[in-house]
């Protein structure tokens, strides 16, 4: 039969086991010691007090005198009894230097030999001894009596051994009575103090402590998601890998406040906020994060939990899926389109208008050509020729002129591999997005005409009505990649040119405003700045720089 195994006592309880264990040792140990000190202090005093009794009943003038006479007993008998009783010693005995006792508390032992030692007081000095007589063990002194010159008598008095373990008894007694309050007042503490322990650590021993430690930072370190704890402080108190990475903290943040991380003020407030944070969408300095707090309640704030989670590359993916879900609807318009310009071109030849179905195909081949021929002519990159292509398709569809400008030019491998070709895309995609927009929506004088695109509706357009343009100028040179797009809208006014970057600017409605902030994060994570100005045709113009590196050191090194 397998015996159940048993479960190792808590952290709590050994811990209690020990306490309890060192209180009592602690006590006992005061308690024997007090003890010694008390016996050895008892008989002491009892040694004192019998000395003093027999110094003075020896330099009493009437022992003297009771000694001249012929019965001293009659006299000395009564005498030693009061001092006796007076003094609460045991026994005051008189004798003769030939050591007959003249008093005893025992009457039927006067005029017997005093058991003792009497040599050092018959040489006139005064000495203490622990001596079994007549009464059982006693701690006497023996003092001689000098009459004149002369030694006429001795005097011993002392107290029994055993009166004096009584009153060490009695001590010991009250002593055991304070040791025991100590001892249940100290094992009530200590059982107070590891309940509390208990409920704390949850009733687990050292080990599963320990492994729950191990357990614990290897989950923090293991979780792709950022995990933060603040105090009711605001401090940091833990903060895992992944937290720290998509905040752009330092190894030394636990310990800083919120306010003292320097994070974008919208952040700083969901995370200083009192209430719960749900999937909110916040942008940190290269990371666009998605935040959940929840605060830590236990009859007073202790503290918020956050987790993060990157939204960077969704946001991503997001904006790629929405450039190619376009360009599949450019095309589909410009099979349909193409369609109908083949229909005209077959009916034309029906028609035996030969030379007039020739010159539509040709013009419209031209047409289709032209923007073809000048972005991969002048844009070597095809990451950015095929976005400008596929823009240029949906702009074409919304009446919008997609323009390159002249002097455009990207040469081919003047951008390095290090320059991500997504951040190309989200700069440059959201940019002419923004644009298409402005420009249209001012066209047409529909609903956020005047610059609706970018979030602004504070200047009417001048061009309702007119042929909507947003040019594009793309150029590497001169140690930076410079990219600007222009529209025909209504363009920002000067008040609002700092808050079109802030994250949900926007007079599109919720979930819009993000695309600018995007921008700017994109700029600012490759090392550049992005820039907002009125463009030659009345709108926006925003304008992106960023840094290449030094291709000629590099080939003159080699």
């Amino acid at each position: 039969m397998r015996l159940p195994r048993t479960r190792p006592r808590s952290l709590a309880g050994q811990l209690f086991a020990m306490q309890v264990v060192l209180v009592a040792a602690v006590v006992a140990g005061c308690a024997f010691f007090a003890y010694a000190s008390g016996s050895a202090q008892a008989q002491e005093t009892a040694a004192r007090q019998v000395r003093a009794a027999a110094l003075a009943v020896a330099g009493s003038p009437s022992v003297r005198e009771a000694i001249r006479t012929p019965d001293p007993s009659a006299a000395l008998q009564p005498y030693a009894e009061q001092v006796r009783e007076e003094t609460g010693i045991t026994f005051v005995t008189i004798m003769s230097p030939r050591l007959v006792r003249w008093t005893h508390p025992d009457r039927e032992r006067i005029g017997e030999t005093f058991l003792g030692h009497t040599a050092q007081a018959l040489r006139g000095e005064t000495f203490t001894e622990t001596y079994t007589g007549t009464l059982g063990p006693s701690i006497r002194v023996v003092t001689p009596v000098r009459d004149g010159g002369r030694i006429t008598g001795l005097v011993s008095a002392g107290i029994t051994v055993e009166r004096v373990s009584t009153q060490v008894r009695e001590q010991l007694g009250a002593l055991g009575l304070a040791a025991g309050g100590a001892l249940a007042l100290g094992g009530l503490g200590t059982y107070v103090i590891n309940a509390r322990l208990r409920r704390h650590t949850h009733g687990m021993n050292a080990g599963e402590l320990s492994r729950m430690h191990d357990y614990h930072e290897a989950t923090l370190h293991a979780l792709r998601e950022g995990l933060l704890m603040l105090d009711g402080r605001r401090r940091i108190a833990l903060i895992n890998d992944a937290g720290r990475e998509l905040l752009g903290l330092g190894p030394g943040a636990v310990g800083s406040t919120v306010a003292e991380l320097e994070l974008p003020a919208p952040l700083t407030g969901a995370l200083l906020a009192s209430e719960p944070r749900v999937d909110e969408v916040h942008l940190a300095a290269d990371r666009v994060i998605v935040v959940n707090t929840r605060p830590v309640v236990g009859g007073e704030r202790r503290g918020t939990v956050v987790t993060l989670r990157d939204h960077t590359e969704l946001l991503s993916l997001s904006g790629e899926l929405d450039s190619e879900r376009g360009f599949t609807q450019a095309l589909r318009s410009q099979a349909h389109e193409a369609a109908n310009r083949l229909h005209t071109v077959v009916s034309l030849i029906e028609l035996g208008r030969v030379e007039e179905a020739v010159d539509f195909a040709t013009a419209e081949l031209e047409l289709a050509q032209v923007l073809t021929d000048r972005v991969v002519g002048a844009v070597a990159e095809p990451v950015l020729a095929a976005l400008l292509l596929g823009k240029a398709a949906q702009a074409n569809e919304r009446g919008v002129e997609l323009v390159l400008a002249d002097d455009s030019l990207i040469d081919d491998g003047a951008l390095p591999a290090t320059l991500a070709q997504r951040d190309l895309v989200t700069i440059l995609g959201n940019l002419i997005d923004n644009a298409v927009d402005a420009a249209s929506e001012a066209a047409t004088g529909g609903p956020g005409a005047g610059g609706a695109g970018h979030g602004t509706a504070a200047i009417p357009s001048p061009r309702t009505g007119s042929r909507a343009r947003v040019t594009v100028t793309a150029l590497a040179g001169d140690g930076e990649l410079l990219l600007r797009v222009a529209d025909t809208g209504a363009g920002i006014g000067p008040d609002d040119a700092d808050e079109v970057f802030r994250r949900g600017w926007s007079t599109h409605g919720a979930g819009r405003g993000l695309g600018l902030a995007l921008v700017r994060q994109a700029a600012h994570r490759n090392g550049g700045k992005v820039s907002l100005d009125r463009g030659a045709d009345g709108g926006a113009e925003f304008t992106v720089r960023l840094p290449l590196p030094d291709r000629t050191a590099g080939e003159v090194t080699a």
